[in-house]
C-alpha cells in the first residue's frame, strides 16, 4: 500500500523506522507537528529528511487546502502514530481505507490525553493500547485491535509506556497496517455510553494530600511520574516526587519521620511513603542529598 505516515516524536519516528525496515508498503508522505523556535528538530522529522521523504507540517488540518495536499500522495492509508492537533473527517477520509491511529488504554476506557497518567492514578493493575479508526470524535472511533497489559505495583506512567506501551504500539501498528492491506481489518463500534474519559493531568491534580491513605497517595507519586509529577511543599517552596515505595510506619499525616541513604519516609493518612527521588530549587536529585542541601529534618511537615 502507499502510506501516509502522521505522528510526532519518538513513537512517530520508530513507527516509519518500522514500516521502512519492513519494506512491503511505500511511505508516499510524512505529517509531523510544526516546528517550534529554539527547539529542536521533532525526531520524526529528522528520521524522514534522512530518508529522502517529503515531509509536511499543517498548522490546522481543518483547511481545505490541506485536504486537497493530502489528496495528491493517493495514499492508501493514514498512520497516526501520536498525533495531538484535531484531524476532522474531511482529512482522515481522503487514503482509499481511511485513517488509523495509535491510544495507549483501552477504548473506550480512559478516552482523552493523559490515558497513560489515569488508570494508574485510579489504582488500576490493567491497561492496555488501541488502534481505532478516527472520526470526529475524541478517541470515540471504531476498534481495529487492542492489546492489554498488566500495571504492575511498582510501575509508573514512564515505565508503563517505555517499556510496554511503546513498543507493543509499533508492534500493534504493523498488525493493523497487515489487517488493512489484506482486507481483514475490524471495525468494532465503541458504546457511546461506555467507559470513561479523562483531561489533561495536570500540575493542579497532583498535589499530594498527606491525609489520604498510603495506597492513593502512592498511586498519585507513581501515575504522575515522570510528568506532570505530583508535589508537595517544604518551607513553602514546591518540591516534585518521583520514586517512591510504600511503608507502614506511622505519624502526623505530612510528617518526616525519617531519613537515611534511601531516602526520606513521611507519613501519610494511614501509613507512610518513602520517596528515594525529588525535584526542588537545585534540580532532581536523590531524597537523602535534597534533606542534607536543604535542612530538611525528621519531625518537619510538608505540605500545606
Amino acid at each position: 500500500m502507499k502510506l501516509i505516515v502522521h505522528g510526532q516524536q519518538a513513537y512517530g519516528k520508530s513507527v516509519l523506522e518500522a514500516i521502512l525496515d519492513k519494506g512491503v508498503d511505500e511511505v508516499v508522505a510524512v505529517y509531523c507537528a510544526p516546528d517550534k523556535e529554539g527547539r529542536p528538530l521533532d525526531p520524526l522529522k529528522e528520521f524522514a529528511l534522512e530518508r529522502g521523504l517529503p515531509v509536511h507540517q499543517p498548522a490546522s488540518y481543518k483547511d481545505p487546502a490541506v485536504w486537497e495536499q493530502l489528496a495528491t500522495h493517493e495514499a492508501d492509508l493514514c498512520v497516526m502514530a501520536y498525533v495531538l492537533l484535531f484531524v476532522p473527517e474531511e482529512a482522515l477520509n481522503v487514503p482509499k481505507h481511511g485513517s488509523i491511529q495509535y491510544h495507549p488504554s483501552l477504548l473506550p476506557w480512559h478516552k482523552g490525553p493523559s490515558s497513560i497518567n489515569w488508570p494508574i492514578i485510579m489504582g488500576k493493575d490493567k491497561t492496555g493500547l488501541s488502534i481505532f479508526w478516527p472520526d470526529n470524535g475524541l478517541d470515540t472511533g471504531p476498534i481495529l485491535l487492542q492489546k492489554e497489559v498488566d500495571i504492575g505495583p511498582d510501575d509508573t506512567l514512564g515505565s508503563i509506556y517505555f517499556d510496554k506501551l511503546f513498543p507493543l504500539g509499533v508492534e500493534a501498528m504493523m498488525e493493523s497496517i497487515e489487517l488493512v492491506r489484506d482486507g481483514n481489518a475490524p471495525r468494532e463500534v465503541q458504546d457511546p455510553d461506555a467507559g470513561s474519559y479523562e483531561g489533561w493531568c495536570r500540575k493542579e491534580d497532583v498535589e499530594v494530600d498527606w491525609s489520604k491513605g498510603t495506597e492513593e497517595v502512592y498511586n498519585l507519586i507513581r501515575g504522575a511520574n515522570p510528568q506532570p509529577g505530583a508535589w508537595t511543599t517544604h518551607n513553602g517552596a514546591e518540591l516534585k516526587l518521583f520514586d517512591s515505595r510504600k511503608s507502614d510506619a506511622s505519624g502526623a499525616a505530612g510528617t518526616v519521620l525519617s531519613i537515611d541513604e534511601s531516602g526520606v519516609e513521611i507519613a501519610t493518612g494511614d501509613g507512610s511513603i518513602r520517596v528515594m527521588k525529588v525535584r526542588g530549587a537545585a534540580g532532581k536529585l536523590g531524597a537523602a542529598d535534597y534533606a542534607a542541601e536543604s535542612g530538611l529534618a525528621v519531625g518537619d511537615k510538608l505540605g500545606a
